[in-house]
């Protein structure tokens, strides 16, 4: 989720124009007649996104023969790529070609990923025989079945990376007010959120009730519709030059303190290299702080320093600014915060998969007639979240206002979306010492539990699911807000991109505890009927805990950086240094 903000980026596009008769062509382009072909783009590559991603576990089992637990594995992964992709796809955008590029590129991928993974569904020669109602006589996939199948979910995966928050970052640049990204950003997110209901239940429904086939074609063709829309409006947008990366100014503070690791720290402030900033208020305002002082040294000038320009000393891969520095040592601050979401999000890309798999054991009919799709579940996690947030902003927050004389703070907000976090994790693992306790009854352990239906209603399953989505109404914005309000300027467009690395780290961490408790515990055998998820549920409870203990540590522990407190420190070591 890396989604880079630019808050005036009509000024900075001014600037990269030379000549006076392009700067008024271009000046016509971008504002809100970019915004229906960006939103609509966004509308069909978001619902094509989710109508395959959502399903892939169901899709592995009944299709490709693959073990479920070994399924849920697979789709982690998908899941840990397609939010690590988007900082990759942040990086190419902001250094090297810009948005449009990165959108068109990742767009045309994704459509050739969806024609391959349409294949598989509709040409019996790309995929194995259906197992026998037994499952005793599975025909495995052959490796080029297989390699078709993981080419075509790399390429979507990639194609998703690329758009999903670079769309964003491009319809913000096509406003110059704060007032109008601020809107666009609503409306956006609101397109987001409506593409993906749509993509889990109406893409899924024909999925799972007519066809893969069907189902995967209309994710191409809405696919399709989304990248000619989103070409057709080339000639309305406002093409940003890139800018740079910031994480290249992380990475110049790290490689230019270990290349000076010999280097004795100075004292002086003169000694240190401030850029281009002239004035005395300005080298005090940004003067290095004593905390990690052995990162000081990427700042010190030193004989033969960096690179010149016209005898004047440049920023280099051996020479940082002050700024530089300082804004580095900042994300070091957070990091202990940082780290403690991982575990927050791990037991949730844990409970998605499993919950998938509990679903397709249950009895998933509501009424004589319809039976809800098992991916399509993951609905009433986002539907529990939305409602939660119209709610907060409403009652919630006034309230807590009210009654404190202070607004909810981020690190308060994170601290309960621990705790529900806790409370959904137990309460899946009741419901499923439930159903095991129905199965027993019904002597139906050793029955497959993909094709044998528990007498139990998967209803259950919406009480946690639900309690889940409240907890990221209130850890989710915060975290966004506690990253956006506490980075340095310089670094604010990383805001995303820690939220999107952290939920990345959290599905690929959660690939590797399934399949340690495989290995080392009965608790996740295929036939999750014989196993004991409740037992997982109960571990994630244990885990959830000590890392709230770790967490409310840090929060106790963290100072935020209080702007006022800045202004006066500010003024001090002006005086200081006067």
């Amino acid at each position: 989720m890396a989604s880079k903000e630019l808050p005036a980026s009509g000024d900075e596009y001014t600037h990269d124009v030379v000549e006076p008769v392009e700067c008024v062509g271009l000046q016509t382009r971008g504002g809100w007649t970019t915004f229906p072909f960006i939103t609509v783009s966004a509308l069909g590559l978001s619902i094509a996104a989710a109508g395959w991603t959502t399903n892939l576990i169901v899709y592995l089992i009944q299709k490709f023969n693959i073990k479920s637990i070994h399924a849920t594995e697979i789709y982690n992964v998908v899941n840990g790529c397609t939010s690590f992709f988007p900082i990759v796809g942040a990086i190419i955008a902001d250094s090297f070609v810009g948005n449009y590029f990165v959108i068109l590129g990742s767009s045309i991928l994704s459509l050739l990923g969806l024609v391959l993974l349409t294949l598989t569904a509709t040409l019996d020669s790309l995929r194995p025989n259906d197992c026998k109602e037994d499952l005793q006589t599975c025909e495995a996939s052959s490796q080029f079945q297989l390699a078709i199948l993981f080419s075509a979910i790399t390429l979507v995966s990639i194609g998703i990376g690329g758009t999903r928050f670079t769309l964003a970052t491009m319809g913000a640049d096509q406003f110059d007010k704060r007032k109008n990204q601020g809107t666009f950003f609503n409306w956006y997110f609101f397109t987001f959120t409506l593409a993906t209901i749509i993509g889990i239940t109406a893409i899924v429904y024909v999925e799972d009730n007519v066809s893969w086939g069907l189902g995967y074609i209309l994710c191409l063709a809405i696919n399709a519709i989304g990248l000619a829309i989103f070409i057709c409006g080339k000639r309305y947008y406002r093409h940003i030059k890139p800018m740079g990366s910031p994480f290249t100014s992380i990475a110049r503070v790290i490689v230019a303190t270990i290349r000076k690791k010999k280097v004795l720290l100075s004292s002086e402030s003169k000694d240190y290299y401030y850029g281009d900033i002239k004035g005395t208020l300005f080298p005090a305002v940004l003067g290095l702080t004593s905390r990690f002082r052995f990162l000081n040294r990427a700042a010190m000038k030193v004989e033969g320093d960096a690179h010149q320009q016209q005898g004047k000393l440049s920023e280099s891969w051996s020479l940082c600014t002050v700024q530089q520095v300082e804004d580095f040592k900042s994300l070091i601050k957070i990091c202990p915060l940082w780290s403690s979401s991982i575990f927050l999000h791990t037991p949730i890309a844990i409970q998605m998969s499993l919950m998938v798999l509990q679903a397709l054991a249950m009895d998933r009919h509501v009424g004589p007639h319809f039976r809800i799709p098992s991916s399509s579940f993951l609905v009433f996690t986002l539907l529990a979240t939305a409602i939660a947030l119209s709610i907060f902003d409403r009652y919630l927050f006034p309230m807590w206002k009210k009654l404190t004389h202070r607004s909810m703070t981020p690190l308060v907000r994170i601290g309960i979306g621990h705790v529900l976090n806790i409370i959904g994790m137990a309460c899946s693992a009741l419901v499923e010492s439930r159903r095991l306790h129905v199965v027993r009854n019904h002597n139906l352990t050793h029955q497959p539990s993909s094709v044998t239906v528990t007498p139990m209603s998967a209803l259950w399953l919406i009480g946690p699911l639900a309690i889940v989505g409240v907890g990221e109404a209130f850890h989710f914005p915060g975290q966004v807000s506690l990253y956006y309000q506490e980075f340095p300027t310089s670094l604010k467009s990383t805001a995303t991109a820690m939220i999107s690395l952290v939920i990345a780290v959290a599905f690929y961490l959660s690939t590797a505890l399934i399949d340690l408790i495989q290995r080392i515990t009965g608790w996740l055998p295929d036939n999750i009927n014989e196993g004991r998820i409740d037992n997982v549920f109960w571990m994630l409870v244990i885990i959830g805990v000590i890392n709230f203990g770790y967490y409310s540590t840090c929060a106790m522990l963290y100072k935020y950086n209080n702007v006022e407190n800045s202004e006066q420190k500010s003024e001090t070591l002006v005086i200081d240094d006067a």
